[in-house]
């Protein structure tokens, strides 16, 4: 691919994406995060005690524009899915400004075990699990 015309290497990448994007998880983030083995470790302290309809999710945000890491994280809680809330933040309906801003992918690995949990539960752990987040070093927004 050296030497060829950006063009070129898009034509092919969008090959790429149409051929092996159905094999690819949706839990595996896109970006290259350093400090997602450290969430991972994080998120697997928490449990709920019972299932239910509340979702927690990650969301991955760009502070590239900013001093010390590049990414950031935002914790949230909902009834849809992570995948559907990303949507919805990002369509502007009742979005938070970070990730409206800054949001660039869900991060649905560490959390994949707290989804379907009770609305209690769901509100106990999103602030639990961003404080221990902002413990271990990582720029958290969201978490109320």
């Amino acid at each position: 691919m050296r030497g060829d015309f950006a063009a070129h290497i898009e034509t092919a990448l969008d090959l790429l994406w149409k051929r092996a994007g159905a094999s690819i998880p949706d839990w595996l983030p896109m970006n290259y995060v350093s400090w997602l083995p450290i969430a991972y470790d994080v998120a697997a302290r928490f449990t709920a005690n019972s299932s239910g309809r509340s979702n927690i999710y990650l969301v991955l945000l760009d502070y590239s524009d900013r001093r010390g890491d590049d990414h950031g994280v935002y914790v949230g809680m909902s009834r849809y899915s992570p995948a559907q809330r990303f949507d919805q933040h990002k369509a502007g309906i009742r979005a938070a400004g970070s990730v409206l801003k800054r949001g660039i992918e869900v991060l649905t690995g560490p959390t994949l075990h707290l989804q379907h949990i009770k609305r209690g539960d769901a509100a106990r752990i999103e602030a639990a699990l961003a404080s221990a987040l902002a413990d271990a070093g990582i720029r958290v927004e969201g978490g109320h």
